[in-house]
This record gives structure tokens, C-alpha cells and sequence, in this order.
């Protein structure tokens, strides 16, 4: 791992069965950096995202964040490292029927013990979702629950942020003011950013462009 990387991932490989969804997987990010990897739908850039972050399971190969090997953590202290380093932001939402809009972008706070509601709020205008608040997920479009959740993986101002299609379902007016929010929070907060997407339109957002592939990652032309 390079000095300067936030980010650093080393032979990784995935497999389902006897099949490789990517192996040899490269990848370093520094502080400050945002990067995004191509691919069409089904290449593997979700369960990439995931194995990043710890959801899944690797078959071969290393992954550093912030100098932490997360590859080599108990599955209750990758738990604990996403809390407090990691922003994922996915492209199910994952929200909470039962909280309301406030409530489930408070959650990384909550678990964190610092619960500030004046930052909720300023997450929540910077995603356009002002005085929603204390609306239940169920009133809300797709679109808007899909900033429901970016809002979460942004309030704790995490070390990485991870993203996984995040205007997918989004129009392009607030998808290009979603990647405004984050780029901010890569250069204003020195996150690192990795943005899974099949839209070359978002990833022309990014410092670089990566293409996900089964034989690893290669660079992309934009």
C-alpha cells in the first residue's frame, strides 16, 4: 500500500462456484480522490463495492483502508470499522419502514453516540429533501428515498465514501446535484470516493475512470 492511499486493494478475487466474478482486482484511492469504475449491469461492481466495505466475503487478495486491513477483521469488527470510516451508499436504499427521513439519516450518528440534528438537517437540504424530515419512507418517490440514503452514507463525514449507482434512479437535475454533494465531501471533508456506475455521464464527474472486468480492473476511456 502506497503512503498516501486511503484506499488500497490487492489481488482481490470473487468467485460463485467455480466461476470468477472479477480476480487480480488492483485498486489504490488516495484522500481527496474520487474514482469511478464502469462496467455494464451484472459485471460485479456491486459485490465489489461490498467485499470494499466488508458485506462480502473475499476469495483471494487484501483490502487497507486507512491503514486497517478490513479483509482480516471479525465480521463484528468490520461492523464497528464501517461505523465509524465508511459511507455506503446502496442502490436498494436499505431505509427503515418504521423511522422517519431524519431518524434513518441520523443513524450513523446514532450508533456513533453524537447525534447532531443540525447536520442531519444541512445533509438533508444539500440532497433537497428540506423539511422532509419527519416524513415516513412509505410517502416518499424512489428518487427521493435513493437521497434518503445518500444523505446517511454522507452525515458522519465518513473516510471513504462508497456508492453504488447512486442516481440511478435519479433525474438529471438532482443527480447532478447528488454528485455535486459528493464531490464536496471528497474535497472539502478529504474523503475518498468510489462511485459504482454503468453511466458515463456520472463518471465523467470523477479524477478517474476505471473499467470492472472478470480479469480485474483496466483503465477506462471516458
Amino acid at each position: 500500500m502506497t503512503p498516501t492511499a486511503l484506499l488500497a486493494v490487492r489481488g482481490l478475487a470473487k468467485r460463485f462456484g467455480d466461476t470468477a466474478i472479477f480476480e487480480g482486482v488492483e485498486l489504490s484511492v488516495a484522500a481527496g480522490e474520487f474514482v469511478a469504475i464502469l462496467g455494464e449491469s451484472g459485471v460485479g461492481k456491486s459485490t465489489l463495492l461490498n467485499c470494499i466495505a466488508g458485506l462480502d466475503s473475499v476469495d483471494a487478495g487484501r483490502v487497507h483502508v486507512a491503514g486497517t486491513d478490513v479483509t482480516a477483521l471479525t465480521e463484528a469488527q468490520q461492523a464497528l470499522f464501517r461505523r465509524a470510516h465508511l459511507g455506503f451508499v446502496f442502490q436498494a436504499f436499505h431505509v427503515l419502514p418504521h423511522l422517519s427521513v431524519a431518524h434513518n439519516v441520523a443513524l450513523p450518528l446514532l450508533l456513533q453516540g453524537r447525534l447532531d440534528a443540525a447536520r442531519v438537517d444541512a445533509v438533508l437540504a444539500g440532497v433537497g429533501l428540506a423539511g422532509l424530515g419527519a416524513r415516513l419512507p412509505q410517502t416518499l418517490s424512489g428518487g427521493q428515498l435513493q437521497r434518503v440514503a445518500i444523505a446517511r452514507a454522507l452525515v458522519h463525514r465518513p473516510a471513504l465514501i462508497l456508492a453504488d449507482e447512486p442516481t440511478g434512479n435519479l433525474d438529471p437535475g438532482t443527480a447532478e446535484r447528488v454528485m455535486d454533494l459528493l464531490w464536496a465531501q471528497v474535497r472539502h471533508e478529504g474523503a475518498a470516493c468510489v462511485l459504482a456506475t454503468h453511466s458515463r455521464a456520472a463518471a465523467a464527474r470523477a479524477d478517474r475512470v476505471l473499467t470492472l472486468t472478470a480479469r480485474g480492473i483496466d483503465d477506462a476511456t471516458r
